[in-house]
């Protein structure tokens, strides 16, 4: 059974302190596609682009265990493309340009081949996309995630919190879930979204880790204190295919085991932050990962007695 990821396949241009990019490789669904392959293949892919997107670009995504039978390729058109730059603190960003291209007109179709789906990872797009992904689905995955932003909170509530009613997890940032919310307590936020659907909850919060809530439940892992971060894009949908592709790989969606995709998605998107785009994902091997891994296990771990 299947891990099916929907999203942007696209071009970014980045400057943070560190440095700048012109054009290279980015995209929500590019992002969750590779760290998802470290512990599941094949994924699915659909997503489009422009006759303007490389073959080798491509090519890598198969070659890391990425399925491109559904990423349409339009003639004669542009990819997406998206500019940001970013300030000091890195957690800032000003958008200099965004340009749809393709996205304009996207009607996603889902493959004959996909329809074993299992797991489905709805990366950031319009929650008109989203729902007709869900729709054209014969049956119901195991388990829908759903990441979205701001934006489409600005110009597309109602669409999307209908897609939210269909969806088991959803994954936004802190800022984002005041938006939605309407409570500046990430508690009391937590309780409005779950009302609007979810089952949990997921609350990126960058460099200051993320929290899972659940019904009552709440757990919180820290991010990884990293010397150098010299790009956070895509860091959060790094972190996405992290966690999506721990639970399709031990197909367990228990409140327990999210806990532990909640660290295999952080640790994933501390390396996505070190190299610009998604350069650190490609070539990592499985002792990395592990590595990785177990320092977060070390920087949470202890024991501690309570004083009678």
């Amino acid at each position: 059974m299947s891990l099916l990821v929907v999203g942007t396949v696209a071009f970014d241009a980045i400057e943070t302190p560190f440095g700048k990019t012109d054009k290279i490789i980015g995209g929500a669904a590019t992002y969750i596609g590779h760290a998802a392959s470290y512990f599941k293949k094949p994924i699915n892919l659909i997503s489009v682009v422009g006759d303007d997107f490389p073959s080798d670009a491509i090519q890598q995504m198969n070659d890391a265990g990425v399925n491109t039978d559904g990423l349409q390729v339009k003639q004669g058109q542009k990819s997406f493309f998206w500019s940001g730059k970013y300030h000091n603190d890195m957690n800032t960003r000003d958008t200099l340009a965004t340009e749809l291209n393709v996205l304009e007109d996207f009607d996603p179709v889902v493959p004959n081949s996909y329809q074993d789906c299992e797991f489905l990872m709805l990366g950031n797009l319009s929650p008109q996309v989203q729902m007709s992904v869900i729709d054209r689905l014969k049956n119901r995955p195991k388990l829908i995630a759903m990441d979205t932003m701001n934006f489409w909170m600005d110009i597309a509530m109602d669409p999307l919190k209908q897609v939210m009613k269909k969806v088991d997890v959803l994954t936004i940032n802190d800022e984002e879930a005041r938006q939605l919310s309407g409570e500046y307590s990430l508690v009391r936020a937590s309780q409005k979204i779950l009302q609007m659907g979810p089952k949990y909850l997921v609350i990126k919060k960058g460099e200051h880790g993320a929290l899972l809530f659940h019904d009552d439940s709440v757990f919180f892992a820290p991010a990884l204190p990293l010397e150098d971060v010299f790009d956070p894009t895509g860091a959060g949908d790094t972190f996405a295919g992290g966690f999506i592709g721990h639970l399709a790989y031990t197909r367990d969606v228990s409140f327990d085991n999210m806990k532990r995709a909640i660290i295999f998605g952080s640790a994933m998107a501390s390396f996505c932050v070190e190299k610009f785009g998604t350069q650190r994902l490609i070539g990592l091997d499985k002792n990395e990962v592990d590595e990785r891994v177990q320092e977060f296990i070390n920087l949470v771990q202890f024991d501690i007695e309570l004083v009678s």
